[in-house]
């Protein structure tokens, strides 16, 4: 899996990347940070950021909901085509 979402049930930032990566019907892993303190340790150790939604990108790290920012990522990456 090319795409992971870390985020937590209540956060509504969260809700809307995942909800526009499922109207680009773009495939992710969802990993809540609430309940796995491991993957929380790990977002915030690669990315020195404790807040959520953070979208992983094969490599690359966009904190918060960015709709063109993670766009523009998924078609550098192959993942979305133009």
């Amino acid at each position: 899996m090319n795409v992971k979402v870390y985020s937590t049930p209540t956060c509504p930032w969260c809700t809307k990347v995942k909800d526009f990566l499922k109207q680009l019907n773009v495939e992710y892993e969802e990993v809540d940070v609430s309940s796995n303190r491991e993957a929380a340790m790990e977002m915030v150790k690669k990315t020195r950021q404790m807040g959520v939604p953070v979208t992983q990108i094969n490599e690359r790290f966009i904190v918060g909901f960015n709709a063109s920012e993670i766009e523009s990522t998924l078609k550098e990456a192959g993942i979305l085509k133009e």
